[in-house]
């Protein structure tokens, strides 16, 4: 067993200097947040012992990954969120110090998994921990989703003290954490790779090459003569957009001739220079690997994602170019079964039975999943599903439709993580699946590793601890897959990438080189933000959750209704069924108390807030109830 091996190994450890851990790695519920120090030794044996000192839990199956409904979801990005400054430099040291690194890994994530299942969670989530590309890469880390092999860990997730490989001590993590009866999800990118990847040399026909002359386009240019998103004129733009709406994939419109002269043919030699590929076609042309582009809108303004290429996964002449209609909105004339690119679709194919045999995951995220074909997508869960009929498909989709239910999905990111901190777009957001129903479980957060964070909004500070409290309080009452963003309980508002939602200046306040998607950052695990952590709430609210499961995970409108409240900042929420009635009241004010009247009929005189214990009295069949900033309370009723 990879637990077993990972114990004897740290059983031979020799660590002469003071190692540090936070408290709250080191103690159940320490008295303050501080660094403290340990043999690591003994900390990391002792966490070992504790997991395997716990009856090992039951994981009750379900069907086809229908688990998720019910699932808590921890997500961590495991280079950042086990991330810690040992030896107390006031940095994070990229190098080990007698082996034992400052950067994240496996070990520590195994230390952590007490605190994750304390916290409440039912699922690990890791983002990419494959090994990473170097052609292009942002920051002194490259960015996880840069990978340069899917079926190869990232060898700095090991520790070096302990001689064993990635694989082995990953494996110790999910066997660790299966003791605790936490599912383990992996994310994966099968869109794109790493321009430097390992399938290059082998199968140069896998990718896009282009002129070596070319520069690449700037962020501040728009220019049509440098390699970048190709750019369309409005009348183009109104028709591609006319065409996919209507869902006529037929004649799409295709970039500029001059656009498209860019793209090489394959080339015949490759070689590696200066850690890129330069190759060589048959005319004697000189030719590169492209960086990728966001694929949709066919006029996103973003800069190319210089870590990344898209993989071809149909060939054809006429399509020899990286633009919205051969990633994304395939052309009819483009995707045909003839066309496949068979040999990549079956190596991808692969790539999750192997993780399922290997390491016994439960289930995977799939970013970009929504550029990759029909038919290799249903061929992925088929596969996957033969294995393990249980396990899970998760889409990184911020539509939540019936159409990912209909691809093998059974989760979604959803778009919460863009409405949540506008109330009123969070109550038409909330109010017209209530309506409607929910057609796939989507994830309860307002922030993920692309957005800002929680407690950043509205001035960051008490306010931004407030809001996080009163969002994850509505996504915990909600039918939503409550998911804790790692560092988000410590009310961590740094963000980790500036993704999805920041301003032009905001994006210049958090360079590359600065974010913890990219480079060596930390969290603050030992306090510093200026509020205390919301653990304690999280844990609170998570019970309640958990008394009344069956009830707020189900998806039919029925058992849901948002309650017009005007002139309000409070929501107002009711869930109803299986005997059960339940009022929500959250004030998504979070800078000051508010007082809130609600009809309500119910036979009992006074309503106990599940959250806080405290009584209220019902006068004249109404409720009257005072919540301070950003305050929810749950009646049953």
């Amino acid at each position: 067993m990879s637990l077993a091996k990972v114990r004897s190994a740290l059983q031979t450890l020799r660590y002469d200097k003071p190692y540090f851990v936070p408290s709250l790695w080191a103690e159940e519920d320490p008295e303050t947040l501080s660094p403290v120090q340990v043999d690591p030794k003994k900390f990391y044996l002792d966490a070992i012992d504790w997991i395997l000192s716990q009856p090992k839990a039951d994981i009750a199956p379900t069907e086809n990954g229908e688990w998720s409904r019910s699932a808590v979801i921890y997500n961590l990005f495991p280079r950042l969120t086990a991330a810690f400054d040992h030896n107390q430099n006031k940095r994070i040291d990229v190098e080990p110090d007698e082996k034992l690194r400052e950067t994240g890994t496996f070990l520590k994530c195994i230390a952590l998994l007490p605190y994750i299942k304390r916290l409440g969670a039912t699922a690990a989530h890791l983002l990419p921990i494959t090994s990473i590309g170097r052609d292009g890469n942002k920051g002194s880390l490259g960015s996880p989703y840069a990978i340069k092999n899917p079926y190869k860990l990232d060898e700095r997730l090991a520790e070096p003290a302990l001689n064993l490989d990635a694989e082995t001590e990953f494996a110790a993590f999910v066997e660790a954490a299966h003791h605790l009866g936490l599912r383990v999800v992996l994310e994966f990118v099968f869109r794109t790779a790493a321009k430097d990847s390992d399938w290059v040399k082998e199968h140069p026909d896998w990718f896009y090459w282009i002129d070596n002359r070319l520069h690449d386009r700037s962020p501040q240019h728009r220019s049509g003569l440098v390699y970048g998103n190709p750019i369309f004129s409005r009348e183009e733009l109104a028709l591609i957009n006319a065409k996919v709406s209507a869902g006529d994939f037929a004649n799409l419109p295709p970039p500029s001739e001059l656009y498209r002269s860019f793209f090489t043919e394959t080339p015949e030699k490759i070689e590696l220079v200066g850690g890129r590929y330069i190759g060589k076609t048959k005319s004697g042309r000189e030719c590169r690997i492209p960086g990728a582009f966001a694929d949709w809108p066919p006029d996103d303004t973003q800069p190319p994602w210089n870590d990344v290429t898209y993989l071809k996964m149909y060939d054809h002449p006429k399509f020899n170019y990286i633009a919205y209609n051969t990633i994304r909105m395939y052309a009819a004339e483009l995707a045909q079964p003839k066309f496949a690119n068979k040999p990549l679709w079956e190596k991808i194919i692969g790539v999750i039975p192997h993780y399922q045999e290997k390491f016994g995951i439960d289930g995977v995220m799939i970013d970009m999943g929504h550029a990759l074909p029909s038919e290799l997508k249903r061929e992925m869960v088929k596969v996957a599903r033969q294995k393990n009929p249980d396990f899970a498909f998760w889409d990184e989709n911020f539509e939540v439709t019936k159409k990912s239910v209909d691809e093998g999905y059974n989760a979604v990111m959803g778009s919460l993580i863009f409405i949540g901190h506008q109330f009123n777009e969070l109550k038409r957001f909330l109010g017209f699946f209530a309506e409607n129903g929910v057609p796939i479980p989507f994830f309860g957060s307002a922030e993920n590793h692309n957005t800002p964070r929680n407690a950043s909004r509205f001035g960051g500070g008490e306010a931004g601890a407030n809001y996080s409290k009163f969002i994850f309080s509505v996504c915990c009452v909600f039918p939503t897959i409550p998911f804790i963003h790692s560092g988000m309980e410590l009310c961590e508002w740094y963000p980790v990438n500036t993704g999805l939602g920041f301003s032009p200046s905001e994006l210049q306040r958090y360079p590359s080189d600065k974010l913890g998607l990219f480079s060596e950052e930390s969290y603050n695990w030992t306090g510093g933000n200026g509020v205390e952590p919301i653990i304690p709430f999280i844990k609170r609210v998570l019970e309640v959750r958990k008394k009344y499961e069956k009830l707020i995970t189900d998806p039919t409108p029925d058992t849901m209704t948002v309650l017009d409240i005007p002139d309000s900042p409070v929501l107002a929420i009711v869930r109803n069924g299986f005997g059960k009635k339940l009022l929500f009241l959250g004030n998504a004010n979070p800078t000051a108390p508010t007082e809130v009247s609600i009809p309500i009929q119910s036979s009992k005189p006074e309503l106990e807030d599940a959250l806080s214990g405290e009584t209220y009295s019902v006068a004249d069949g109404v409720l009257t109830v005072r919540l301070g900033a950003g305050e929810s309370a749950w009646f049953e009723i």
